[in-house]
């Protein structure tokens, strides 16, 4: 049943985580023309921050800058980002060749992807890293020794160890295992000493079949809303992940309905709406008056816990700000989970230009190795079938859907060792507020990826090159992300440790920590029909 809730201002309609897999540096141009968003919001929810730079620059002898479009990029697009050129040996964020848009098939998707997955696995040696930690020969495993010996081991190893165990269901070295690691994490210690906490909890879940119960505990149990808003907060500050997903969309979305007078902006993973504050503020100020702007919010239990209510507050406090900056707003609601909506929920009105934005949340929609519905692909070719002027898509750049489960382990570890590191940069290791945002708005992501399986496990990542063959296979035609964009988002980043850094490859955005991707901001357009 569709569930709609306008909002009107009083004049009518007036009313934003080893070896890495991708050629690690990238060299890009330098950007400019675009001024950063500002916004101060004055309610309980994610707050807003500026920053203003020039895209770092990066050298590598497998990375190229031509001054032509790549392949990807569509004639007559706008001014996009350097396309770079990679080393053969690269699949990360690469498209498959032979993938065609024009049909859908739904083997052929899976045989696509399926072929990508190998790829990508066959040239993974993260696993193979951790294979020389191993008891002498023909002896076992001695646990009083290897206790005495905490100090001196290498908690990556020791964490790898463990899961090996897991996967060979070697339950007993597993649990042995287990018993050094708890000698050898903290919650206050180093970022692997606190990741290793929350990976070493994930193998007991699994051992134990406790994996989904543990989930929805750290989920929401735990704290009240108002302490988990509070606790996504800090995260919020701290890191830029969620920063570089609303800039971009932002700037992407305001290019692409210049001069429309008419907007219907559909969100997947809506949250709080702090990114639309920044977006009206922006619409605000367009030369000729603000058009027509139009919401569409799709709601999720985490946000709606922290939040204290429905999409209803959501609606509400854009209706406000839109009002106070004279844009004309609707907000209409769409109070289910991502999987189930369907073309009736989205609440259509003919005349619109429509634009879609996935921040962070297709990977949690179930593909077809989970359900027979494959709700992920099946999402994509509603969204094909509104004929949008603009799809936005961000993503973690990990590979964590269909891997075998040691692999997967090492890619999560992988990953989030260098989310925490990042978190480290930005916080004292001691400091609370940090700690309770780590367990509460991180843990959990970790030990559903490490202890649930099938329906269970929503956190299921992809790289860029897959989510590039769902989405032609589907219809769509890759964009350049803009240098407006690009400008955007090193500019937010100033505020940031310097090691966060940008990169461009066959149109994408990619938000670096160190030498690892951990983000990814793409564009789509649709096929002529």
């Amino acid at each position: 049943m569709q569930t709609s809730q306008k909002h009107h201002s009083a004049a009518g309609l007036h009313m934003l985580y080893p070896q890495v897999y991708c050629s690690p540096q990238f060299q890009a141009k330098d950007n400019k023309g675009f001024s950063d968003i500002p916004s101060k919001e004055n309610f309980f929810t994610l707050e807003s921050s500026t920053a203003s730079g020039s895209l770092p620059s990066y050298d590598s002898p497998s990375v190229s800058i031509t001054s032509g479009r790549s392949p990807f990029s569509p004639q007559g697009s706008q001014s996009c980002i350097s396309d770079l050129h990679h080393s053969p040996d690269n699949v990360y964020g690469s498209p498959l060749s032979g993938v065609s848009s024009l049909a859908y098939d739904e083997a052929g998707v899976k045989s696509k992807i399926r072929e990508l997955e190998v790829s990508l696995l066959s040239g993974d040696t993260k696993v193979e890293e951790f294979s020389g930690f191993s008891p002498a020969a023909g002896k076992s495993w001695n646990w009083d020794e290897l206790l005495a010996l905490t100090p001196q081991l290498d908690l990556k190893e020791v964490l790898v160890e463990a899961a090996r165990a897991v996967a060979d269901g070697d339950f007993a070295t597993a649990y042995g295992f287990l018993d050094v690691l708890e000698q050898m994490v903290s919650v206050s210690g180093s970022p692997i000493q606190r990741l290793g906490t929350y990976m070493a909890e994930g193998l007991r879940a699994r051992l134990e079949g406790s994996g989904s119960n543990i989930y929805k505990s750290l989920k929401c149990n735990e704290p009240t809303g108002r302490e988990l808003m509070s606790y996504m907060s800090v995260l919020y500050e701290i890191c830029p992940y969620w920063k570089f997903a609303y800039t971009t969309a932002n700037v992407e979305i305001l290019e692409a309905i210049a001069g429309e007078t008419r907007v219907h902006i559909i969100d997947f993973q809506i949250a709080q709406g702090s990114q639309y504050m920044f977006l009206i503020q922006e619409l605000a100020k367009r030369p000729g008056g603000p058009p027509l702007l139009r919401v569409t919010g799709v709601d999720d239990s985490q946000s709606t816990y922290a939040r204290g209510g429905g999409l209803s507050l959501v609606g509400e406090r854009l209706a406000t700000l839109a009002q106070s900056c004279g844009v004309p707003f609707e907000f209409h609601d769409a109070i289910m989970s991502g999987c189930k909506v369907q073309r009736e929920h989205l609440g259509l009105e003919p005349g619109f230009a429509v634009v879609v934005n996935f921040p962070y949340v297709l990977h949690h929609m179930p593909d077809e190795s989970v359900s027979v519905e494959n709700h992920r692909d099946r999402l994509l070719h509603l969204i094909k079938s509104l004929s949008p002027k603009l799809v936005t898509l961000v993503e973690q750049e990990s590979n964590t859907n269909t891997s075998p489960f040691l692999s997967r382990f090492v890619e999560t570890l992988d990953y989030y060792t260098a989310m925490f590191e990042s978190i480290d940069a930005a916080r004292p290791r001691d400091d609370k507020q940090r700690i309770s945002a780590e367990q509460h708005c991180v843990a959990r992501d970790i030990v559903n990826m490490i202890a649930c399986e099938e329906s269970e496990r929503v956190e299921r990542h992809e790289v860029l090159g897959i989510w590039r063959v769902r989405m032609m296979m589907a219809g769509f035609t890759g964009w350049p992300v803009s240098t407006s964009a690009a400008f955007a988002a090193s500019e937010m980043l100033k505020a940031y440790d310097k090691n966060y850094k940008l990169g461009g490859h066959e149109g994408a955005l990619y938000l670096f920590w160190k030498r690892r991707p951990m983000a990814t901001c793409s564009v789509w357009k649709p096929n002529p029909n």
